[in-house]
């Protein structure tokens, strides 16, 4: 009688029935494949210490994957590491590396196929195709892995991160560096990327497109190719970021194309080519950022309306603002900009007469990027001082009416 509630309570509470199945070296099993095999939903694989290539590992039932000491998997560059099938399974303390190259079916370290529930964390994931690939999964989380490749070509190496037709994503604490893209969205709605490190990528450090209402907090950015890619997306919010020494001919710490409806605020932008780039944009809230030591610290076509640039700092930048147009449809209010020259009588902390934040040169320079080599000399600074007293060739709205004496603090 006793027997048989307990075996009634097992199976109304699986958890309790759960085993930890061991593989590997000194394990129950030799293979890890077949402890997998043999184990029933909810069990634990714990794999031993040691170096394994045992092929493509398919979990296809709920398991938890856990690693023992220091445990390789290596796809000896010919097979998908780890594919993962079934729901809720979990892939923890594992290294996991050299998946095999294909451009049909994109291989990975570790690939998530049409599942829901999965948690990838705390693994190492070196010199794969793919880092972590997922494909239409839901309520799925990435966090706490560290993601390298070595590919010198951006067509011969996948994304460290990439998700595809996902939902409700959660990438979080991650290290990856040298892919293609470090974390790469396409139509990945509802999802939250917090506090990643992206860092010498090939091309950008964060790619998405048709991906709406994410959040991207507390993330760094850093020397990767051409910064950060947003395309083809609306309400986006992008908080605290740091975007920071992206250099090169066509880079950028953010470029902005086709964006509507997104927030983008309490970010640095430190030492790029362009601060932000924005093409096509419309209805975004650029508000409490740093801007400093960039070239550009924002370059603001004439296809972007209705946005509102308030309550930033512009500090030591070549040229603050710059814009390929005449018409002016946005609004620039209350920013901090250290080439101000007004002044504060009424110590309100506002000035008193209005700041052109765009220079007649770098209409000039945008115009005609050659202009650039008599930078800097007189001519160009008399110029310059002549266009603030009677503007001439630079748009009349195109100005900050509430400048800040004193910049602000970011949160």
């Amino acid at each position: 009688m006793i027997r048989f509630i307990l075996l009634i309570w097992c199976v109304l509470n699986p958890s309790l029935a759960a085993r930890n199945i061991s593989a590997g070296d000194g394990g129950q099993y030799a293979r890890i494949a077949e402890a997998i095999t043999y184990a029933e939903p909810g069990d634990t694989v714990t794999v031993r210490s040691g170096y394994y290539a045992q092929g493509n590992i398919i979990i296809d039932k709920r398991l938890t994957l856990r690693g023992e000491g220091t445990v390789v998997l290596d796809g000896k560059y010919r097979y998908e590491v780890i594919s993962v099938k079934a729901d809720s399974c979990v892939i923890e303390g594992l290294t996991i590396q050299k998946s095999g190259y294909s451009t049909m079916n994109d291989p990975g370290g570790i690939k998530v196929y049409d599942v829901r529930d999965v948690i990838i964390r705390n693994n190492i994931l070196d010199d794969n195709f793919f880092g972590i690939y997922l494909q239409y999964a839901t309520q799925c989380r990435v966090q706490g892995n560290r993601i390298r490749a070595y590919g010198k070509e951006e067509q011969r190496i996948g994304n460290g991160i990439h998700c595809w037709k996902c939902d409700s994503i959660m990438i979080i604490g991650n290290i990856i560096e040298g892919h293609r893209d470090g974390i790469y969205f396409e139509f990945v709605t509802h999802s939250l990327i917090w506090r990643n490190i992206s860092t010498g990528n090939k091309r950008y450090g964060l790619h998405f497109m048709f991906s709406n209402d994410d959040w991207y907090v507390a993330n760094v950015f850093r020397r990767n190719g051409a910064g950060v890619a947003v395309m083809f997306t609306k309400k986006v919010t992008m908080l605290a970021n740091t975007f920071e020494q992206n250099w090169g001919d066509a880079a950028y710490g953010l470029m902005l194309k086709e964006i509507a409806d997104s927030y983008i605020e309490g970010n640095r932008f430190l030492k790029n080519t362009s601060g932000i780039y924005m093409e096509g944009t419309s209805r975004i809230s650029v508000k409490n950022n740093l801007f400093e030591g960039n070239g550009w610290g924002m370059k603001i076509q004439a296809s972007c309306m209705d946005n509102r640039i308030t309550a930033c700092n512009f500090i030591a930048n070549t040229f603050d603002v710059s814009t390929n147009g005449l018409l002016v449809l946005n609004v620039f209010e209350k920013n901090y900009w250290d080439g101000y020259e007004g002044y504060d009588v009424d110590r309100d902390g506002t000035g008193d007469i209005p700041h052109r934040p765009l220079s007649m040169y770098a209409v000039i320079a945008e115009r005609n990027p050659q202009a650039m080599i008599v930078f800097r000399s007189l001519f160009v600074s008399l110029l310059d001082k002549s266009e603030k007293i009677i503007p001439s060739i630079t748009p009349k709205a195109f100005v900050d009416n509430t400048p800040r004496m004193r910049k602000y603090p970011l949160w």
